[in-house]
């Protein structure tokens, strides 16, 4: 970047600061929403919930489902991130 055209864009970095941060953060969230080892842990609380009757036998099977759908998109690398780099 040249002098000239790093003086025109000074204005903008605040936002570019912002829009960084902001995608540092939405990648980090992705890293431990498809990270296999959370997963467990939140079926290992779900399946704990069940037998402490905190939850029915329709919620638990819905959030089994989500969750298992998760790890199952985890393992084979299909998450939203690396979907879009293979398109891309």
């Amino acid at each position: 970047m040249g002098l000239i055209s790093g003086l025109l864009l000074l204005p903008l970095a605040p936002a570019r600061g912002v829009v960084w941060v902001a995608e540092r953060l939405q990648d980090a969230a992705e890293r431990e929403l498809y990270d296999p080892g959370v997963i467990r842990a939140q079926l290992a609380a779900l399946n704990h919930e069940l037998d402490e009757g905190y939850i029915g036998l329709e919620e638990f099977e819905a959030e089994e489902e989500r969750l298992l759908d998760r790890l199952y998109a985890a393992q084979t690398g299909r998450t939203p991130t690396t979907e879009g780099d293979r398109h891309g």
